[in-house]
């Protein structure tokens, strides 16, 4: 890996990381068209590791956000007037729904890294993933918002997140639209979904990180620091977006990027894997 593949990499992972079109789906289309491994064990910690400059970024953007549910949680723990606050809690929502994604994630790595990392599997969840999400639209009343938020808001939203996991089916596409059927508006809905990406991408990025043999230090910073500069600017426009716009606008593009890799497989234009 070069660092022009590096900086495509960490471009498209922090385009797609938190909009709603799979950010794995889309570095895996990347990575083939660069000539890369797909499958390779390598190419497979690359990408989780760059993630965490898009985590990163979150936690640049939602610092006094962070720093408050991380106080408010820990107060909570000693002083039962706390625990009553949407920080406590948030902290709490936050921990117990990244709980499913952990152990899903260990229990199915051979899963991920391997058979779900063929363009098949992309193409197909980039489509059906999409009708969830104009379903998710339609369906959802939107009439809760943060201070409304429930743990078992946090639980079904933290399992939904698991099929995330296969990739083409976006984990922010999950995340929001369990959100927006359980009721809540899509502004919080979607901030969730960025609270909850937190634990689970910065524990995959490190549990990865010792699996980034082959590659060296330079390529793996740069797509690091180009994803924190680009995930920062996609999450800033992301909240601005769906305060007045339905997720459902992506589905188009999920749509056509799917048929189109779904084409050129079975024309062999393009392997698998």
């Amino acid at each position: 890996m070069n660092y022009l593949d590096s900086v495509v990499l960490g471009v498209v992972e922090g385009l797609t990381e938190f909009l709603p079109v799979s950010s794995t789906g889309h570095l895996t289309i990347a990575e083939k068209a660069l000539g890369l491994e797909i499958d390779s064990a390598s190419v497979t910690a690359y990408t989780a590791v760059i993630q965490m400059g898009a985590i990163a970024a979150v936690f640049v953007y939602f610092f006094r956000d962070i720093v408050a549910i991380v106080a408010g949680w820990a107060k909570g723990l000693v002083k039962p007037e706390y625990r009553g606050t949407i920080e406590h809690r948030m902290g709490w929502y936050a921990i117990v729904g990244t709980i499913p994604i952990g152990i899903v994630g260990l229990l199915a790595k051979d899963l991920v890294s391997g058979p779900l990392r063929s363009l098949w599997v992309v193409g197909a969840a980039l489509i059906l993933w999409s009708a969830v999400m104009i379903w998710a639209e339609r369906a959802g009343r939107q009439t809760r918002g943060e201070k409304q938020l429930t743990m078992r808001d946090a639980i079904v939203i933290g399992l939904v997140q698991c099929i995330a996991l296969v990739p083409g089916v976006s984990r922010s596409g999950a995340t929001i639209s369990a959100g927006l059927l359980r009721g809540l508006d899509r502004v919080t809905a979607t901030r969730l979904s960025f609270f909850l990406s937190i634990p689970a991408l910065t524990a995959a990025g490190l549990y990865e990180l010792k699996d980034v043999h082959g590659i060296s230090a330079g390529p793996v910073v740069v797509g690091t620091a180009v994803s924190f500069v680009v995930a920062y600017a996609s999450v800033a426009w992301l909240l601005r977006f769906v305060s007045h716009h339905s997720i459902g606008k992506f589905v188009p593009y999920r749509v056509v990027v799917g048929l189109v890799l779904v084409v050129l497989l079975a024309a062999n234009v393009v392997q698998p894997t």
